[in-house]
């Protein structure tokens, strides 16, 4: 899962930073994107990440006089999320004809019922999870970008 998101959704998001600032004219900069300490950082043992009870623990604290206070540990603000009811609607919907397939790579990996458990949403409301402030309907969409890659790659899980 480490290697997936660095290589693949990673490449997402620094895509849509490009889309997002272009359109306004602006040059933005991630310096905490930089290949060796996204490397080195994915390396770390888990329970160091977030270090002080913190997301991004151990590297706030790295760079600590290196940036002003309030920046340094402000509140994580991923990018902007739709909370359309039709988002949900439209990937629900997608996972289910997913689940509906009997050669679905994605549940190799992940349990079918779990997966249907979330689309229920009853053990899954709209609660932030794994600290992109994922709720259901992105959870939902990365199930989908999961099965996608596998599907792509051509994965399988002996």
């Amino acid at each position: 899962m480490v290697r997936l998101n660095f290589d693949w959704f990673m490449q997402t998001l620094l895509d849509r930073k490009d889309r997002m600032s272009m359109y306004s004219g602006l040059e933005v900069r991630v310096p905490f994107c930089d290949h060796r300490i996204a490397e080195y950082l994915y390396s770390v043992p888990w329970e160091m990440k977030d270090y002080q009870g913190r997301e991004k623990g151990l590297l706030r604290t790295a760079v600590q006089g290196w940036l002003p206070d309030d920046v340094l540990w402000r509140k994580k603000s991923p990018y902007p999320k739709t909370h359309h009811p039709v988002y949900l609607e439209i990937v629900s919907e997608r996972l289910r004809s997913v689940l509906g397939s009997s050669d679905a790579p994605l549940t190799q990996i992940v349990s079918r019922a779990a997966l249907e458990n979330l689309l229920s949403g009853e053990d899954s409301p709209n609660v932030p999870f794994y600290g992109q402030l994922m709720t259901r309907p992105q959870t939902i969409a990365y199930f989908l970008q999961l099965n996608y890659w596998l599907s792509k790659y051509n994965i399988r899980i002996l």
